[in-house]
């Protein structure tokens, strides 16, 4: 049974003043998401990931379609007891000190006062905040602030985790800080559902990745299939801050850093360049085809999705 279950999925709203018109914000959608997965939800700005959390958390209704979570529909109070959420843009009490605010979080959702002291601690630890679970939240950084709500989102131990752009506005160190949980997350059996635009985040740490634009999804599966085509070139690394004459005249894009050359160049040329290395006496150290990146395959479902729109009906 997957931990979260989507079918045709849809949501449309009233937009305008005076003559309101509809504005879909979500075209039908099908996702199914595996227990224990770290499952990515990509998309630009105003793609629809958002709207998606909120149906699925219950804040706005659905259109049309259906959803489960653990196998629940999304009224279902027992359901809403196995899972956390942190919105994009959380706001805390920020007079509170984040011992304060789990507890005050813990007596809403109706914890066993006999088990909130012990669980407020045991979630502080997790998100490295025990050293400052006295200190008012008005004194956090940005990352402390996104651990304090992962933290609540956590408070009960769930066994679905919702995350709304948790990396947004955070520096590296943040970044890698809120990663570093997520991971922890899964190493305890837990499934995290988390959005972002940042490309790179969701490359190193998900299992699988759905893209999606304009409301619709555009592409969906695991980071290493959809990167899985080359690119018909290859990279090959060497030390020594000399390049081959052959290798030159063969149009390959050279980079240097330290004692170390790096080229790429069409991969009929590779056992060339090889040959001229060893004639030269060069130290090999890679040769790795040129791979697409997350990147190059996000850019390439939105500029094909682009490309669609701008045909005219009658093409």
């Amino acid at each position: 049974m997957p931990a979260i279950e989507i079918v045709d999925l849809e949501k449309i709203y009233a937009a305008g003043f005076w003559r309101k018109r509809s504005k879909r914000a979500l075209q039908p959608l099908n996702l199914a998401i595996a227990e224990g997965e770290i499952f990515g939800f990509l998309g630009p700005n105003g793609a629809g990931k958002t709207t998606t959390l909120k149906i699925l958390m219950g804040l706005v209704f659905p259109t049309a379609g259906t959803a489960r979570i653990l196998g629940m529909k999304l009224d279902d109070p027992r359901m809403k007891a196995q899972i956390g959420f942190l919105p994009e843009q959380p706001y805390f009490y920020d007079h509170l000190t984040a011992r304060e605010l789990l507890r005050y979080y813990g007596q809403l959702s109706g914890m066993d006062p006999k088990q909130l002291s012990r669980k407020v601690d045991t979630a502080l630890e997790q998100v490295k905040l025990s050293g400052s679970a006295n200190v008012q939240l008005r004194k956090f950084s940005k990352g402390m602030l996104q651990r304090a709500g992962i933290a609540q989102a956590i408070l009960h131990d769930p066994k679905v985790v919702f995350l709304d752009e948790p990396m947004s506005g955070l520096d590296p160190m943040g970044r890698r800080e809120v990663r570093t949980l997520i991971e922890e997350l899964k190493g305890q059996g837990k499934t995290v559902f988390f959005s972002t635009h940042i490309l790179s985040d969701a490359e190193a740490l998900c299992d699988r990745v759905a893209i999606i634009h304009q409301g619709e999804l555009r592409g969906i599966g695991a980071v290493a299939e959809l990167t899985a085509s080359v690119h018909g070139k290859v990279e090959i690394v060497w030390q020594g801050g000399a390049v081959p004459a052959g290798i030159r005249s063969m149009g390959a894009e050279c980079h240097s850093a330290g004692d170390t050359m790096r080229v790429i160049l069409p991969e009929e040329n590779q056992d060339t360049a090889l040959e001229a290395l060893r004639r030269e006496h060069l130290r090999l150290i890679s040769v790795v085809p040129v791979r697409t990146s997350l990147e190059d395959y996000f850019v390439a479902q939105l500029g094909t999705s682009a490309k669609s729109e701008a045909v005219s009906p009658g093409t």
